[in-house]
């Protein structure tokens, strides 16, 4: 993919960098040279963004043409809004802290060129905000209230703006930005999409092992997909692939939502997207959910401070206490008797103002229907570990151990398990769930919708084999082609 740097006045614009060509806005917005050519990056160095302006105007046409404009229109749209800069403040709140702790003033300016900052110290903070915020420069403010620094603004930086002891700093990290290594030309020749796969081979709970991940690459390049994984010191690079798929664990307030919305918002197709991150990976919205559209579920009660005592006369006991953003077994108790249901849940209020408790639901194994696109895609049985009550047990020194997984064959699971399940499922979305049930009484009760299920080889592709990996591959293809002919692909021409 070539790159070209979008300018007001190419002649004023001081700087060259490696890879990429000087380009006019008006030429860029006028010249049907560039409005004909494919798979062009655009980086937008104009002076200001604001609606209806040049800058403005070369990110929304860039968009149009199928090109890829940096920063975005959207991008855009979020600087100007500032609920959006106070979440990001409140998302990355233990971050600022820890950067600025050392600063003794009451207000600061960070400058972040191409996700780098001058100083070291700042690194992890100006990666974060470029992720936040994509684009080629931007300075962030930040104000400190009653003790805390806080996010007050961010904004494009223009070239005015660059003091001259950065200037050398600025050409550095412009030139390894454009400078990486290119694809392979067999691979552009190849392939028509690209799909970046995220992993972190440092997790405990990773939800696809590697020989799942190869699984998974030699099946998109089966379908004309180019696959690649990464981890996050690529993420400032997302906007370069078609699609991303999530093969790390999930949650709101960190990293794989924050790229996740990025890419949604660059208009990759994404495995999980945002919106079923912040569905499955909240069992408060999920009970609420559950209980709305008469989805089988064991009984629940959300509480808070003023209503743990009830909790006993609505669920029973033993009873189930799980913090809302629990995952892998982790956050979740049981407690047989009203004196540990109460100190457990004085424990969990300590960090969320709610808390769920659902009545004890006893079984040998728990099933976990697959569905992908609100179609049923494979069928598990997970085992309780022995002598437990979870398929996890979390034991001293952070060891675990696990129940033994017992994948089956779609056609042989309980067709009423499966039914109920993808119409869960399909409540959250239109992406990959793996939905958890027990069967219980002659019935299947969903205890919760993953939006980031394991697929391992040798365990959930056992009944399926190829075919499982193959499945999720070509639901990619069939959104990527789907928008393209929308009119916003950037695929290549295979």
């Amino acid at each position: 993919m070539s790159a070209i740097l979008v300018t007001e006045n190419v002649r004023s614009w001081p700087l060259r960098f490696k890879g990429a060509e000087v380009v006019s806005a008006r030429d860029y917005l006028v010249g049907g040279a560039w409005a004909g050519r494919r798979g062009l990056r655009v980086y937008n160095l104009c002076r200001t963004y604001g609606y209806q302006t040049m800058g403005y105007y070369v990110s929304l046409l860039a968009a149009a043409r199928g090109h890829r404009p940096f920063p975005t229109v959207e991008t855009l749209q979020d600087l100007r809004l500032s609920p959006v800069v106070r979440l990001v403040s409140e998302q990355l709140e233990e971050l600022i802290q820890k950067s600025l702790a050392r600063l003794s003033g009451r207000r600061f300016e960070l400058s972040v060129y191409f996700g780098r900052n001058l100083a070291r110290r700042y690194d992890s903070l100006s990666r974060q905000l470029h992720e936040q915020f994509p684009m080629p420069m931007l300075r962030a403010s930040f104000e400190k209230r009653g003790g805390e620094w806080h996010l007050a603004a961010v904004r494009p930086i223009a070239f005015s703006e660059i003091p001259e002891s950065h200037r050398e700093f600025v050409v550095s990290q412009a030139e390894q930005h454009f400078g990486r290594p290119q694809r392979p030309s067999r691979a552009r020749r190849t392939y028509r999409y690209d799909l970046a796969i995220l992993t972190n081979p440092n997790a405990p709970d990773a939800p696809s092992n590697p020989k799942a991940l190869r699984s998974f690459v030699r099946a998109a390049r089966d379908v004309g997909i180019d696959a690649q994984l990464i981890d996050h010191d690529d993420a400032s690079d997302i906007a370069e692939f078609d699609a991303l798929f999530i093969r790390e664990t999930t949650f709101v307030n960190h990293s794989t939502y924050r790229l996740a919305r990025r890419a949604a918002t660059e208009g990759l197709v994404v495995i999980d997207d945002p919106i079923s991150i912040l569905r499955c990976t909240n069992k408060v919205f999920l009970a609420e959910l559950f209980e709305r559209n008469s989805i089988p579920h064991p009984e629940t009660v959300v509480a808070h401070e003023d209503t743990v005592e009830k909790i006993a006369a609505t669920v029973g006991l033993p009873c189930v206490l799980k913090r809302p953003d629990s995952a892998f077994s982790q956050g979740v108790v049981r407690v047989d008797t009203e004196a540990e249901l109460l100190a457990a849940a004085a424990d969990f209020l300590r960090d969320s103002q709610l808390v769920i408790a659902q009545a004890f639901t006893p079984s040998e194994f728990d099933w976990r229907i697959g569905v992908l696109g609100g179609e049923a895609l494979y069928a598990c049985r997970y085992h309780m570990v022995s002598g437990h009550w979870q398929i996890i047990r979390h034991e001293k020194g952070g060891k675990r151990r696990y129940g033994r997984v017992e994948a089956v064959a779609l056609d042989d699971a309980p067709p009423e398990a499966v039914r109920v399940a993808v119409r869960a499922a399909r409540l959250i979305g239109d992406g990959l769930y793996g939905v958890d049930m027990k069967e219980y009484a002659g019935r299947f009760l969903v205890m919760e919708v993953n939006d980031n299920p394991n697929i391992d080889a040798g365990c959930e592709d056992a009944a399926t084999g190829d075919r499982l990996y193959q499945a999720v591959m070509s639901w990619f293809r069939r959104r990527l082609d789907a928008r393209g002919l929308n009119g916003n692909g950037h695929g290549r021409t295979s």
